[in-house]
């Protein structure tokens, strides 16, 4: 089945069309997903809550972009509003602390798994390994970010700053990365899209 054909199925309630559009994305999408639960069964009731938001919300897709675009960006706002609604962000550092804290940019080693990356990731606190998630991975602005998560956009940037660095030490830690050199950010270059 084609894109066009699962919505127009799915805009008429054939519940076949919806299967397959489950079937199509859940995977994917439960990656996006995991990257921002505490837990696999976190990421499950947000996967869960995302679809049905995707099926009640069908009928607004205007065909401008991708269709999985679309439903990552209808995933990523269930993950933060799951998050909020469970007070499960609530994590913030002082921008006055993130400042001195610096950050080598260099090339990603060859054998660098996106799974250890992900893995990695999600020892961050919650609130570093949102905003993470939010800048690094699906390219929202600060600004944007601290209006989702009702933070300021300072808040934001500092958050990213810490995580980055802590990424750092996990990574190395982990046998990840071997020299400070290696970035956390464009380790995530990898992760876009995934």
């Amino acid at each position: 089945m084609t894109d066009e054909s699962l919505l127009q199925g799915c805009l008429n309630n054939n519940a076949l069309a919806q299967r397959e559009l489950y079937n199509r994305y859940s995977p994917k999408m439960l990656s996006v997903c995991y990257r921002y639960a505490q837990s696999r069964d976190d990421a499950e009731d947000m996967l869960q809550e995302g679809f049905i938001k995707v099926f009640t919300q069908i009928h607004t897709f205007r065909n401008q972009g991708s269709f999985e675009g679309w439903v990552r960006r209808i995933m990523v706002h269930t993950c933060i509003n799951f998050l909020k609604k469970h007070k499960k962000f609530a994590e913030s550092v002082d921008i006055a602390s993130a400042e001195h804290l610096t950050v080598k940019e260099a090339a990603v080693p060859n054998m660098m798994q996106a799974k250890q990356v992900i893995e990695s990731i999600r020892l961050l606190p919650i609130g570093y390994r949102t905003v993470l998630n939010l800048y690094a991975i699906e390219g929202f602005s600060h600004k944007e970010i601290a209006q989702m998560l009702d933070i300021e956009e300072s808040t934001s940037r500092s958050q990213y700053t810490r995580a980055k660095v802590i990424l750092e030490q996990i990574l190395i830690k982990r046998r990840i990365i071997e020299k400070p050199e290696t970035a956390p950010a464009v380790l995530l270059a990898t992760l876009k899209n995934r």
